[in-house]
């Protein structure tokens, strides 16, 4: 089964979306919009670009890793990955 994008109201005129996993685990929740549809425009835009997305690693521990290998570099992108959408 594929993750189920949820869209919830929280407060009186604010609505945000959570994409949760089928075993239940949450994996995303957005940030607030002002409308449902705004909300339901943001789980399309993650569904459009999560495929394509590249992978930055932004922990400390790979930041410090790669400052000293790349000369001062803090962040490097990572491998692309898919994510099934189904």
């Amino acid at each position: 089964m594929a993750g189920i994008f949820e869209i919830a109201q929280a407060g009186d005129k604010a609505y945000f979306f959570r994409l949760t996993a089928a075993d239940g685990t949450v994996v995303a929740v957005s940030p607030l919009f002002s409308s449902i549809k705004s909300a339901a425009a943001g789980i399309n835009a993650v569904r459009e670009n999560a495929a394509t997305g590249l992978i930055v690693d932004g922990s400390s521990t790979h930041s410090r890793a790669a400052a000293g290998r790349s000369g001062g570099r803090a962040r490097a992108p990572l491998a692309r990955s898919a994510v099934a959408t189904g």
